[in-house]
């Protein structure tokens, strides 16, 4: 436990520290004021191409695709985000289509009840419903998260939780969420992340799993 502090502490830290500070911006703030702000800084077309790109980093595909290519590295990194991704999709599933389904996107309050409008990119397809809570801004701290945590790497580790924020704010910026969106599903991709942490890295039960998917199931099947 010392050890994993000393070497994510601070990122956590961080973490702690923007989850406050985003939490007092919602309390004092309606989301609608809020996401006026965000939107009024949309037009710049360097800023508006590098986020409508960065926004697929929390596409659930291409966390898949980080498993699919871990497996051929390391089973147990790849079961480790795999099992993440998979249980905080189920509580977002859960969240979007049966707590929240009725929950709007910007656009519609917008457009429909506001009667503003809002500062759009071209070519971002925009959606309308099962708006909370973000389920990109969930997937890239799922995967990010995870990837932080596995490497020593200080680089990394601060590459890992940019591109974390980048992906999880990229929705507010396309108006895609609100956010207090993106605020849940990041804590909601946090929490498994380091609930799997616990699970694989605590112990030493996994280890034997260390190793590319190939070789692990040749050696199985000579065991047998």
């Amino acid at each position: 436990m010392k050890a994993f502090f000393k070497h994510n502490g601070v990122y956590l830290g961080m973490y702690v520290i923007l989850l406050a500070l985003v939490g007092n911006v919602l309390l004092h703030h309606g989301k609608v004021q809020i996401h006026q702000l965000i939107n009024a800084t949309v037009g710049n077309p360097l800023i508006d191409t590098f986020f409508k790109y960065l926004t697929h980093l929390g596409d659930g595909l291409f966390a898949i695709l980080i498993v699919l290519v871990l497996f051929f590295y390391n089973t147990k990194k790849a079961l480790y985000i795999l099992v993440t991704y998979l249980s905080a999709g189920l509580v977002s599933f859960i969240m979007k289509e049966y707590l929240f389904h009725g929950y709007y996107r910007p656009y519609p309050q917008f457009n429909w009840y506001l009667h503003e409008k809002l500062n759009l990119i071209q070519g971002v397809d925009i959606l309308s419903n099962n708006s909370y809570p973000s389920g990109h801004a969930l997937s890239a701290f799922a995967l990010f998260m995870c990837l932080l945590l596995m490497t020593k790497s200080h680089a990394l580790k601060v590459c890992y939780f940019l591109l974390a924020l980048l992906a999880a704010y990229s929705r507010c910026y396309l108006s895609q969420h609100w956010l207090v969106d993106i605020f849940a599903g990041s804590i909601i991709g946090t929490f498994f992340s380091l609930l799997y942490y616990a699970l694989f890295y605590s112990k030493s039960k996994f280890d034997n799993l260390s190793l590319p998917l190939s070789k692990l199931l040749a050696k199985n099947k000579q065991s047998v």
